[in-house]
């Protein structure tokens, strides 16, 4: 007779194995800005994907690690996508340089678009 109870908890504990290792993989793979992890996220608009926000939260712990933290999640967001690291920022006044930063409560934000042809 098959034992169900005892087939559900093996594989419940695969399950958590799996979880645990996959977490760990990914902890080697983070990058730390001024020594910090800075939790990072994109999101594109819709219509035109080489239109992005890039941002971080954690921005609390430090913020120049948090600004070098969306910046570089930008430049991930258009290698990944478009095969460039080519950004033209959005909201720079002119004859500045960089990205301008917006930052809501803990989360550090950038805005630009992938710049393809140069």
């Amino acid at each position: 007779m098959i034992d169900l109870s005892r087939i559900c908890r093996r594989a419940g504990l695969v399950l958590v194995v799996i979880g645990v290792m996959a977490g760990c993989t990914e902890r080697k793979e983070r990058v730390l800005f001024d020594g910090v992890y800075y939790p990072p996220k994109s999101r594109a608009e819709k219509q035109d994907q080489r239109n992005f926000t890039a941002s971080v939260s954690r921005a609390n712990r430090g913020i120049e690690g948090a600004q070098k933290a969306a910046v570089h999640e930008a430049t991930r967001y258009c290698l990944e996508n478009f095969g460039t690291s080519e950004i033209d920022w959005r909201g720079v006044p002119e004859g500045s340089e960089g990205p301008l930063f917006a930052r809501s409560g803990d989360r550090v934000s950038v805005s630009g678009r992938c710049a393809i042809w140069r």
